[in-house]
């Protein structure tokens, strides 16, 4: 055989091995269900999600479900779960039944989209046909990342019209200052109190109490320092 046959040969059989194994890696999957009670099942959202993955040829790796964990919430066993074996590389996608089994709220959402496509991890959801594995999917999760922002813009205008009404009618903005009695913090300093036991005594932290001392001080030197008229 022609040695440069024979090289070519080498190299057409080493990418096609390394197709194939990536390929099995982008089949292997994981398959994440999660019901709001306890007295719900999540069998359903499973056997169509299992029909799904022998459809479609995929392997599945785990099957994460939480049960009796609302929507709204971050943190979630079995979510924190797939997250970490997605960090591991474990899964190169997720099936989900409904977007909304994830997360119900954009920004939730959009932010799990986020990390799974930092970790390379496609997702796939029955309900909706969405496959974000594919040039479509792609688009729409670029549509969905700038409505977010949109979301998240119109939240923050919102919270500053606010502000700015409620200044205008001359109400303070943030926590009411926090009222110190500095001739007391003076006292027990004077007494050998420490810092920190001067703020449990008066119900202030202690760079609050040293800030009272030192005004006090600086106020008293200014008022020894005023001629006699």
């Amino acid at each position: 055989m022609d040695p440069n046959f024979r090289h070519l040969f080498r190299q057409f059989g080493k990418a096609l091995l390394a197709q194939l194994r990536r390929s099995h890696v982008m089949r292997r999957v994981a398959i994440y269900a999660r019901v709001s009670t306890s007295e719900q099942s999540p069998e359903m959202q499973l056997r169509d999600l299992r029909e799904l993955a022998e459809r479609r040829g995929f392997e599945v790796v785990r099957e994460y479900v939480d049960t009796g964990f609302s929507g709204a919430a971050d943190s979630r066993p079995a979510l924190d779960d797939l997250l970490a074996d997605a960090r591991r590389g474990r899964f190169k996608a997720v099936l989900v039944w409904k977007l909304d089994r994830l997360g119900r709220s954009l920004p939730h959402l959009v932010r799990l989209l986020e990390e799974f496509r930092q970790m390379g991890v496609e997702l796939i959801s029955l309900s909706e046909g969405l496959d974000f594995t594919t040039t479509v999917g792609k688009l729409l999760y670029q549509m969905i990342s700038a409505f977010a922002e949109f979301e998240r813009d119109c939240i923050r205008e919102r919270v500053r019209a606010g502000m700015r009404n409620a200044r205008a009618r001359g109400k303070r903005i943030g926590r009411p200052p926090v009222v110190v009695d500095a001739a007391e913090v003076a006292r027990l300093r004077a007494q050998g109190a420490s810092w920190r036991e001067i703020a449990e005594q008066l119900g202030v932290g202690a760079t609050t109490a040293r800030r009272a001392f030192s005004r006090r001080a600086k106020s008293l030197a200014e008022t020894s320092q005023v001629p006699a008229g």
